[in-house]
């Protein structure tokens, strides 16, 4: 089924643009983008729905002797709905616009239904074969004295003794095995907010950086990043770019602002930006990466660039206000592009902990050999 409603839709796609070549241009490239990231994702939940499609199939004709026609068709019917709707979150005719991978999550969520419809409709047999699997499931998301996970276990020791499924022990089951992959749904999106979070601060100090920059230009004297030392009795201008030498009296604000270009702000980004990206570098050695959709280790790397740009123009204001004793005239510009280096690095010391937080989101989201979570986590 997927295939057969992948060619409609590319005929779909071909007829809306035919006569007008750069609407059907825009179209596929628009929807080549929204799948670009979570391609790989997507794929695998159409090859776990088809799967499911079969599993489903045999466990209907199995279960005759258990069930009832209606009752039979009935979860047939409504397992077979929820697989359609997933294929149908995952089409691109039926989003046009998609953001990242949203619509795998969705289809996710479909397929999570129709499993766990199959529960209750598949024979004595199919369940008990898929008791492990529920009971490790459940493991992963629920603490240890939490009475669902323990009610679980009550039950898969009874079968193990050659105990019988009851009606409610399938309902139990359904719904918990249900809740603990909703549970590992709600710590995706975790991860989803928090990458558009990141996306969105990493954007917002870029365009700060950029405006910082464009003003500089505009109006160099405005906050000129220039030092004023002494050196027997005569002054000079020190700044980024330039430097004036053998002033006879004691630097004004006319003085400092002739010598101020209006390259400086920027030369001094570019520094701080370079070397936050050597931190980002050396940061990767702590770094596992994500098999989820949404590239976490990605975006923490992009945050460290456009802050070390901005700490490194914050450190230098700093020092130039005095606020570091002994620090407040340097003697040349290669002195201050040193420190906007150091100043660039040492952003570090304020992106560690969103790196703390990021990595700490990204363990949350368990999968099969995780730890269980602690006692008193919320569940």
């Amino acid at each position: 089924m997927p295939d057969s409603s992948a060619g409609e839709e590319t005929d779909s796609r071909d007829t809306e643009g035919r006569g007008k070549p750069w609407k059907t241009w825009w179209r596929r490239r628009r929807w080549a983008a929204a799948e670009l990231g979570p391609w790989e994702q997507r794929e695998a939940v159409l090859a776990r729905i088809s799967e499911i499609q079969a599993v489903l199939d045999v466990a209907a004709i199995r279960a005759t002797d258990e069930y009832e026609t209606d009752v039979l068709s009935g979860y047939k019917a409504a397992a077979e709905r929820e697989l359609q709707q997933a294929r149908d979150a995952l089409a691109h005719s039926a989003h046009a616009a998609m953001r990242g991978a949203a619509h795998v999550g969705v289809a996710q969520s479909h397929l999570d239904t129709a499993q766990n419809l199959i529960v209750s409709l598949a024979p004595q047999d199919d369940v008990k074969a898929l008791l492990p699997q529920m009971v490790a499931l459940v493991d992963e998301h629920f603490t240890a004295k939490d009475p669902r996970r323990l009610h679980v276990k009550e039950i898969a020791d009874r079968v193990k003794k050659g105990g019988d499924l009851t009606p409610s022990d399938r309902g139990f089951l359904s719904e918990t095995t249900g809740l603990a992959r909703r549970l590992l749904r709600k710590e995706t999106l975790r991860v989803r907010s928090f990458a558009r979070v990141l996306a969105a601060v990493s954007a917002t100090m870029l365009l700060i950086a950029v405006i910082v920059a464009f003003c500089s230009f505009r109006w160099p004297e405005m906050v000129p990043l220039c030092f004023a030392p002494e050196d027997g009795g005569k002054y000079s201008v020190v700044c980024p770019t330039a430097s004036v030498t053998k002033i006879d009296h004691t630097p004004d604000t006319h003085d400092i602002g002739a010598a101020a270009q209006a390259q400086d702000y920027l030369v001094v980004e570019i520094v701080g930006a370079v070397s936050a990206a050597v931190a980002s570098a050396a940061a990767l050695r702590r770094i596992r990466g994500t098999a989820l959709p949404y590239n976490v280790p990605l975006l923490l790397a992009a945050l460290k660039l456009p802050t070390g740009a901005l700490t490194a123009l914050l450190g230098l204001l700093l020092m130039r206000g005095g606020f570091v004793p002994g620090l407040s005239a340097l003697d040349s510009s290669a002195q201050i592009i040193a420190w906007a280096i150091i100043f660039g690095y040492s952003q570090q010391l304020f992106t560690k902990f969103v790196d703390s937080q990021g990595q700490a989101l990204l363990d949350a989201v368990r999968g099969p050999g995780s730890a269980p979570p602690a006692e008193g986590a919320k569940t």
